[in-house]
């Protein structure tokens, strides 16, 4: 018989991941100093090219600087005479042939003559000068003695024979060596003037110019130039690797010297040569570079490092100062490619990494031999590991190991299975049951079959009590209502003394002890359960003899409910313990489903609420939020039996129904922050009160003025017959004016353009005003009073005016926003009210101004802002879409967004049509009298007609007879009338074939059914 061994023996494993992890570790350090150590060797390297680089100028300027020196003394600075000068030719060849860095040395006197000699080195100088075959030296020689200056060339052999002359009075005119900077800087002080790098103006080769004054003649400069294009040779030999760049640049970033002189771009004009700049020296790293270093950052005795990154690689940069040439600092740029710089890293690390993982490969091969005769047990657990874990609790397979851990492990994960699979069972029966009153029996249900019982009642909390509410019996069924009423109500057990006994025995029921105790209880079942619980009185059917007690405790262990489980056997300890553990999930269902529904009830109840309040706010519209979601429902049940019309697919689950329900309650939920006085708005100058007081006011003011008038003319000696006659005339006048005034004011009929303008004409009628006008307003009033002082009194104004004070600004907050992202389009009024009195009257029809309309469309707005900031649950996520949506048309001319047929919900549609027919037949509007049941469906026609409401749902609306079940219901029996529905049907028939042809409207049904 094998011995097991413990796990720990079998350990092996976690060697072969410390290999891992310390031969990675030990290859990223290896790694990471090799870098560091070939950067720190480039540093050393760039260092050590910028000393040679410094020593290479050094051997190129001093001998020229030494010659120089020799030259001041010389005394062709004197010599006026071009052949003078020439008779000192010997001086200078041997000059420039003992400096072999030297292009060249000139003399520029004060009188601006110039005497130029330059040595031609090759053929390519000699073609560049147009000097003739054998030509070693030319010569440039500018005299000013006569009134027009004579220029000269001569071409030179070795033994310094002239070959050929040319005169050259162009370049003499043109050139005058007291203008150049060489000459300038050199009469300031009495050292060697070293100019900065440069292109030469005769060849256009980079270099420099050294200038000094002489000491044998006062105002006479003599120059000496370098050529730097060695420096480039100087600079190849020295690179580090072959795609190397090595590049000398001036303090401003323009490059004269590079390992590859023949790559040097030269910039500027043809008059005015220029040095490129680095960033226009078409190497890609030398261009990035200028991109993100200052030049000025690298230090004046020291080096800087950057890595440049480029689409192609990284490159190391390493920037070095160097001496002076002139007045400008020089640096020396050293970029090299770093998998040029580390490829001897790379090849040995490759190398390093290949004997790593031949090491790690021999460890694992020999830990996993070792290992694989103990693991397949461990991998038959992994196996049942993962059919748990993807909710597979089927069949557990029999495991066998070495392992005495593994064993105990295997059973425990078969018994697990066997467990969790009867739980995930009950729950899964549990959590998918929506409906609290489906929920009870099927939870009883599925508890009495996983516990193999055969009989059950559930008891949930209620008044003070547990009342009975649901039962099976022992055939499976369940006990039916009446026969439920007849069991016992029992009453909550009493909080017990932690220092009292428990009493027990038979005098005590079981399920009362369970209570009292908060625990699981089995026992037999005894006469006082049949009593107690009233089981008696359900027939002489014979109960299982043992019983099983489960208190339902919520998550702060307080009773929600409990279960009394009969079975036939006696109950083992093990399904005791899954009855505790069941009954605190079954007591979470529970209450979570009670929760969710008395919070639905009360979510919809503050809806009413809302509702109600929006209603009672204007004793205008009561009952408006009220009758809409009924006739929505209504039509939307209609739309859910048709069989024949564009809607006979339609249809609503639970969800949609819930939807519907709360959109039609909060369809008009914007209009609480419509002001009263503009919904109840009756007459046109009507705002808080009726201001026809006010204008009645004035007219009697001018009555009195008139008696007042005519008792002056009496008086005063006139006639006092014409005088009455001219009262009574005006006192006529004026009554048939504020009546006309009065009538203009109700609304109630279309104003035509005559009738607008005589009102023009009444308000030429003036009254005088002795008080001042702005004495008892409050602040905001003021503020919009235009005048800032008192104006003299009386005061003449018109009895009938528009004035500044009447134009109400409408304020920031209250503006469209101009980045709408609810995508509202509706044409906004500059102000927010205008409350000018011939404003008013002059409104056409109705009684509201633009200003005013708009701000009760407004609510419409608001509806859908205030909605879309409440958080809905995903099932009811259309409620702002279809609430905020009943006033858009079919055709797209509606408010607030403009949508069309195709971007509307059919509940949507349902609820503008819903919204449409209560507005025309409500009885308690202010400005309209209610219109008669034929008057309502005759304008809904039109609608359908023109595009406004949808003609399907239209003509469903009258087919299905929802219009006068409606009509029987809310509207006063004198304004039900008969319809002509056939009519109306056969005129909507081409629009709703029209509809049917429509694959966006199909579309869209299908969708919204879905």
């Amino acid at each position: 018989m094998r011995a097991n061994a413990p796990l720990h023996v079998h350990v092996s494993t976690l060697f072969m991941v410390l290999i891992l992890v310390v031969g990675s570790l030990l290859g990223f350090v290896g790694y990471r100093m090799a870098d560091r150590l070939i950067s720190s060797v480039s540093a050393d390297l760039a260092q050590r090219i910028s000393r040679e680089t410094s020593a290479e100028l050094r051997l190129l300027t001093e001998p020229a600087h030494t010659a120089l020196q020799l030259l001041q003394f010389d005394p062709l600075a004197s010599l006026t005479q071009f052949e003078q000068r020439m008779a000192r030719l010997p001086l200078i060849k041997a000059t420039l042939d003992h400096t072999p860095a030297s292009a060249s040395i000139f003399f520029g006197y004060p009188t601006g003559d110039y005497f130029f000699v330059r040595r031609l080195h090759d053929a390519q100088e000699r073609e560049q000068f147009q000097a003739p075959a054998g030509a070693h030296y030319m010569v440039r020689s500018i005299e000013r003695q006569g009134a027009t200056p004579r220029g000269r060339q001569l071409y030179l052999n070795s033994q310094m024979q002239v070959l050929s002359a040319l005169s050259v009075p162009d370049y003499a005119r043109g050139y005058d060596p007291r203008n150049r900077s060489w000459y300038r800087q050199a009469l300031r002080n009495s050292e060697v003037h070293v100019t900065d790098p440069y292109l030469f103006y005769t060849d256009r080769q980079v270099g420099i110019t050294l200038s000094r004054q002489s000491r044998h003649a006062s105002g006479t400069v003599i120059g000496l130039d370098i050529q730097l294009r060695t420096l480039g040779a100087g600079m190849a030999r020295q690179k580090l690797t072959p795609h190397s760049q090595l590049v000398l640049v001036n303090a401003q970033g323009e490059v004269f010297a590079h390992e590859n002189s023949f790559i040097v771009p030269r910039g500027g004009s043809h008059d005015r040569p220029a040095l490129t700049h680095l960033a226009r020296f078409g190497v890609p790293v030398l261009t990035e570079l200028s991109k993100h270093l200052q030049l000025s950052q690298v230090p004046a005795t020291g080096s800087l490092q950057q890595v440049v990154s480029l689409p192609d690689g990284s490159w190391q940069v390493t920037l070095n100062s160097l001496p002076m040439l002139g007045s400008t600092p020089l640096l020396l740029i050293n970029a090299v490619p770093r998998h040029e710089l580390l490829a001897t890293v790379y090849q040995e690390g490759r190398v390093a990494i290949i004997a790593a993982l031949l090491i790690i490969l021999g460890a694992i091969v020999l830990a996993w031999r070792f290992a694989r005769g103990i693991s397949r047990p461990l991998s038959g657990l992994v196996k049942e590991a993962e059919s748990i874990r993807h909710f597979d609790f089927g069949q557990t397979v029999p495991l066998r190991s070495y392992v005495l851990e593994v064993n105990t492990l295997a059973r425990t994960v078969g018994e697990m299975k066997r467990t969790i699979r009867q739980f995930l069972e009950i729950s899964s029966a549990i959590s998918g049951e929506k409906h609290f009153d489906r929920l009870l029996p099927r939870l009883l249900g599925e508890t009495v079959s996983a516990v193999n019982a055969a009989a059950g009642v559930l008891y949930l909390r209620e008044d003070g009590g547990l009342k009975p509410a649901c039962a099976q019996g022992i055939d499976g069924q369940a006990i039916d209502a009446a026969a439920l009423q007849r069991l016992h109500r029992l009453a909550l057990p009493h909080p017990r003394d932690p220092a009292a006994t428990t009493p027990t025995g038979q005098d005590v029921p079981l399920l009362g002890l369970a209570l009292s105790q908060g625990r699981v209880l089995s026992g037999p079942l005894q006469p006082v359960d049949m009593l107690t619980l009233g089981l008696s009185e359900l027939g002489e059917q014979p109960w299982p003899p043992h019983a099983m007690a489960v208190p339902l405790l919520n998550r702060q262990r307080d009773l929600v409910g409990a279960m009394l489980i009969l079975s036939e056997t006696p109950s083992e300890k093990d399904r005791a313990s899954f009855l505790g553990a069941l009954s605190g999930t079954a007591a979470v269902a529970l209450e979570a489903q009670s929760l969710i529904s008395e919070q639905k009830v009360l979510f919809d109840a503050l809806i009413q609420l809302i509702a109600n309040a929006i209603d009672t706010k204007s004793a205008y519209t009561g009952g408006h939020c009220a009758r809409v979601p009924e006739l929505t429902r209504m039509l939307a049940e209609a739309a859910c039996e048709a069989r024949e019309s564009p809607y006979a697919s339609f249809h609503l689950n639970d969800e949609g129904w819930e939807t519907l329900r709360m959109a039609a309650w909060l369809h008009d939920c914007g209009k609480i922050t419509t002001p009263e006085y503009v919904v109840d708005k009756a007459t046109k100058l009507e705002t808080l009160y009726n201001r026809i007081h006010e204008v009645r006011m004035r007219f009697e003011v001018l009555k009195r003025d008139a008696e007042l008038h005519c008792l002056q003319g009496i008086l005063e000696g006139g006639d006092e017959a014409a005088c009455r006659q001219n009262l009574a005339r005006t006192l006529t006048e004026l009554d048939e004016d504020f009546a006309f005034v009065a009538r203009c004011n109700l609304g109630s009929e279309a104003m035509a353009p005559e009738d607008q303008q005589r009102l023009l004409e009444v308000a030429q009628r003036t009254w005088q005003r002795t008080l001042d006008d702005r004495l008892g307003l409050s602040p905001l009033e003021l503020q919009r009073h235009p005048q800032d002082v008192a104006l003299p009194l009386p005061v003449t104004e018109s009895v009938l005016a528009d004035k500044p004070q009447h134009r109400m600004e409408r304020p920031v907050h209250d503006l469209m926003p101009k980045d709408d992202r609810w995508g509202f389009r509706m044409a906004e009024p500059k102000l927010l009210y205008n409350q000018g009195e011939l404003y008013n009257l002059r409104v056409s029809y109705g009684t509201l101004t633009e200003e005013e309309r708009f701000k009760i469309n407004q609510h419409i707005v608001q509806t859908e802002v205030m909605l879309r900031q409440l958080p809905f649950p995903p099932h009811l996520t259309h409620v702002p879409e279809i609430a905020a949506g009943h006033h858009e048309k079919m055709d797209g001319t509606g408010y607030p967004k403009g949508l069309h047929h195709e971007q509307l919900r059919p509940e949507t549609r349902m609820l503008a049509i819903a919204d449409i027919f209560e507005a025309l037949t409500a009885s308690d509007r202010p400005y309209k009298k209610p219109k008669k049941l034929s008057e309502a469906i005759e304008i809904l026609n039109r609608m359908s007609q023109r595009g406004h409401i949808d003609p399907a749902l239209f003509a469903l609306f009258l087919s299905s007879g929802v219009y006068r079940v409606y009509a029987e219901r809310f509207l006063d029996p004198s304004q039900i009338d008969d319809v002509p529905v056939t009519t109306y049907l056969a005129a909507t028939d081409g629009t709703r074939l029209a509809q049917r042809a429509d694959p966006a409207a199909a579309r869209t049904l299908a969708s919204s059914s879905a």
